[in-house]
């Protein structure tokens, strides 16, 4: 009994190793089997990444409007260097090593890691350096050297502008003209066949809308490119800086392209690689909060000075404060709107200019320019925001509220001087 136990058990191991036997065989068999039949495949898909015989190199092509419009705007992006002639300052070191200790402290190490300069009773080395003191971007619209930037990255009238090109040259630049309204300013290099850049429409730009900035991004990394989208339209910011002031920017177009010092002046790119904005600046405190001019504002400039050298600007010849809802509370005014034409704090700020455009059409000291050519004037839409999109010689129709009542005024523009 316990022999044909036993041998009952074998039989039963034996049948149960044998069918598990076939069944991984068969598994095994087909999955081989697949591979095999597949390998060419999963050869061709090896292949690629191997550099020996004959065998071809994968190579990605990526072929995206953002790519494209930087491509093609590049070349006529460049890098304002600023540099001026500066004293030759002797350093005196201590026996601590200032220079090592200053190095990690930077303008915060305390006074006995040695002075950073020669002490007041003490002589410079004497002599001048031309140093590298700032950097900007600037773009070019013609092929014959104007590169349009802002006011403000050529605001020193003693330094020395140089533009270097996304190839490498260099080129002295003269300053050949700065508008006394907006952050815009126009220069000029001895060149030709330059490349340029194309002009788009700031008038239907919408918001989400993809845009690319360009710039000396530090005034460090030429031609740093950033991408985001139109994040406001139409803001209002005082913008400013050390050794520049500030200044009112009306009707911006706010940014969360990251726009760093030194992209100033740069061009503000649709996806079309259109210039629709010049980069002038960015929120302090916040992050990809920046401002650009739209390129609209600033065409009529532009072509003034491609044709006559030099910004012609549209006079008026009035001095006023735009009204506000507080204004008007606080001085009892009949509109919260508009521009009052008042005169200044000096005796000689006259409210209306003696043999002005304004003064030749009867307009009077309190008389409140309401409206230009059936445009409101408000804090969004100042008054010189509107009188800039003309043209010297052009006759514009005002709604004045003089005495408490509305009228029209015709008026002829003539060119500041």
């Amino acid at each position: 009994m316990i022999s044909n136990g036993v041998d009952n058990n074998f039989k039963k191991i034996f049948i149960t190793t044998l069918t598990t036997s076939i069944i991984v065989s068969s598994v095994f068999g087909a999955g081989f089997g697949f591979w095999a039949g597949n390998s060419g495949n999963l050869f061709n898909f090896i292949k690629p990444l191997s550099l020996s015989g004959n065998e071809k190199i994968i190579k990605i092509s990526e072929e995206s409007a953002v790519v494209a419009a930087v491509d093609k705007v590049s070349p006529a992006v460049v890098s304002i260097i600023i540099t001026k002639d500066l004293p030759n300052i002797r350093q005196y070191n201590s026996p601590f090593g200032s220079e090592f200790f200053r190095e990690f402290f930077g303008s915060d190490a305390p006074d006995f890691f040695g002075p950073k300069t020669a002490p007041k009773n003490q002589p410079n080395s004497g002599g001048t350096t031309k140093q590298e003191i700032g950097g900007g971007s600037g773009f070019i619209i013609t092929k014959d050297g104007f590169i349009v930037t802002n006011k403000h990255v050529i605001i020193d009238a003693e330094a020395d502008y140089t533009v270097l090109m996304n190839d490498g040259k260099k080129y002295a630049a003269k300053v050949l003209a700065q508008d006394p309204v907006s952050d815009l300013a126009v220069l000029k290099v001895k060149a030709n066949n330059l490349p340029t850049v194309e002009l788009g429409d700031s008038v239907n730009l919408k918001v989400g809308q993809t845009v690319i900035a360009i710039g000396n991004a530090l005034g460090e990394f030429r031609n740093t490119v950033s991408t985001g989208v139109i994040s406001g339209l139409a803001r209002s910011v005082t913008a400013g800086g050390a050794g520049i002031g500030s200044e009112q920017l009306v009707n911006v177009i706010q940014t969360d392209a990251s726009i760093n010092p030194g992209n100033s002046g740069g061009p503000l790119l649709n996806i079309a690689g259109q210039v629709i904005g010049i980069n002038t600046a960015m929120a302090q405190g916040a992050q990809n909060i920046g401002f650009a001019i739209p390129i609209n504002e600033v065409k009529n400039t532009i072509d003034s000075v491609k044709k006559f050298g030099k910004i012609i600007r549209p006079w008026l010849g009035v001095r006023y404060v735009i009204i506000n809802q507080a204004i008007a509370e606080a001085n009892k005014l009949p509109v919260n709107y508009g521009a009052i034409i008042i005169r200044g704090q000096n005796q000689t700020d006259l409210a209306v200019v003696p043999g002005s455009p304004a003064d030749k059409a009867g307009l009077v000291e309190n008389d409140i320019i309401l409206e230009i050519n059936g445009q409101k004037i408000t804090e969004q839409n100042p008054l010189a925001n509107l009188v800039i999109k003309f043209k010297p010689g052009d006759e514009i129709t005002l709604r004045v509220k003089h005495q408490g009542k509305d009228k029209t005024v015709k008026v002829k523009l003539e060119e500041m001087k």
